[in-house]
């Protein structure tokens, strides 16, 4: 039997056996949503699945892996970062914990440095968080632009991005640029003319945060409407701070998802539920600034499709893990162990709009990530514990 390192350096199809539980997010291989095999094994070809079932039951390969009674989840797929940035915020963090309240404002430090960063600054630093999340289970990554607000260091940054990930979205929109305080209407132009087009092609999304502090409803339909003209699919940063349109919107324009909900009428939440946007919520930011947790459970007992990520960025939610996220999510937003997973691989999927990836099936991208642990339940049973044992991604142990 070959050990791991040996099957993933060898170009042929390699089978990993002996899995306790192995999550699918395919009803129709196992046992409920989650599609949970036990004693199961996964046969990889290449960079895809080639076929799921149960050890005694596994073909022939070229390799085997034993995964020794461990259990194996799809990679987790993060539909929401900000990792494209330089400079530090601790002091602002510190301050925040110290009593100060957290606003949209603080994003302009991180604007200050990102811009006087070089190139090479701000790669290094997204491959670190891009590895840095990698080594966690994550294996699908939406990176978004947001801390130059220039045309040309939002442009740099979409370019930077799309190096690291196919899922790189426009945010242009995330705070008015300090240059135009006074003329916020000037900004909307800018972000919709010259700025979105230099910056649409290396995007596949575009995004506004929709907020006090930030852009109102009519601004952000701007925003989205002329990405959409320019063929990028819209998600939205939507009632993180207070109650707003973002939510109505988002789901008016068919976005992809809308992030946070924090603060949610009856009407939001008729909304996501009559519609294909998915809510990703990012309990990391109400960690990291002290503010009410989303109501998980109140979106899913109304059958919206929710999805988690960490939101790693450097002011509000400084985290690229999304196992600690899962915590959070079972701890402090109603959730059931499995459908935080659930909502952190194929929930996060489904935000991205993506079938390939977020599920163990056969076809689906071989993206996996093995746990030191019997259970997936155990990402929320052991807080903080790095269970991560093992991650393949596109068929390569990495």
């Amino acid at each position: 039997m070959t050990t791991a390192t040996d099957a993933a350096a060898t170009p042929a199809t390699t089978a990993i056996t002996h899995i306790a539980g192995l999550v699918t997010n395919d009803p129709a291989l196992g046992e409920g949503p989650l599609g949970l095999i036990r004693d199961a094994a996964v046969v990889i070809d290449g960079d895809r699945i080639a076929w799921v079932g149960a050890t005694r039951d596994v073909p022939a390969t070229d390799n085997r892996v034993d995964a020794a009674g461990r259990a194996a989840i799809p990679g987790f797929v993060d539909s929401h970062s900000h990792v494209v940035f330089a400079g530090d915020r601790t002091e602002e963090f510190n301050a925040r914990m110290s009593g100060r309240r957290y606003s949209a404002g603080g994003i302009r430090t991180t604007v200050a440095a990102t811009r006087a960063a070089s190139n090479n600054e701000l790669n290094a630093n997204v491959a670190r968080y891009v590895m840095e999340a990698l080594r966690q289970g994550t294996t699908t990554l939406e990176i978004k632009s947001g801390y130059g607000l220039t045309s040309e260091d939002e442009a740099r940054a979409l370019s930077i991005a799309a190096a690291h990930t196919d899922e790189v979205t426009f945010l242009g929109a995330h705070v008015v640029a300090p240059e135009f305080a006074d003329d916020p209407a000037a900004y909307v132009d800018l972000v919709t003319g010259p700025m979105l087009e230099m910056c649409a092609p290396y995007a596949r999304w575009v995004d506004v945060f929709c907020e006090k502090g930030a852009f109102d409803g009519d601004q952000a339909r701007a925003v989205l409407t002329a990405g959409q003209r320019h063929g990028l699919i819209p998600r939205v940063h939507a009632n993180q701070l207070s109650y707003g349109p973002g939510v109505q919107l988002a789901v008016e324009l068919g976005a992809a998802s809308a992030d946070h909900c924090t603060y949610l009428t009856d009407e939001d939440v008729d909304a996501l539920a009559h519609s294909e946007t998915v809510a990703t919520l990012l309990p990391g930011c109400e960690f990291s600034t002290r503010s009410p947790y989303p109501d998980a459970r109140r979106l899913l007992d109304a059958g919206v499709t929710v999805a988690l990520s960490p939101d790693c960025n450097p002011g509000s939610s400084f985290t690229s893990s999304m196992p600690f996220c899962i915590a959070l999510a079972v701890r402090d937003m109603g959730m059931t162990p499995d459908e935080a997973v659930w909502a952190a691989t194929e929930g996060g999927a489904r935000a991205l709009r993506r079938t390939d990836v977020g599920r163990i099936t056969p076809g689906a991208r071989a993206d996996l990530a093995l746990l030191d642990a019997p259970s997936h339940v155990h990402l929320a049973y052991r807080p903080g514990v790095p269970l991560v044992s093992a991650v393949w991604r596109g068929g390569t142990l990495v």
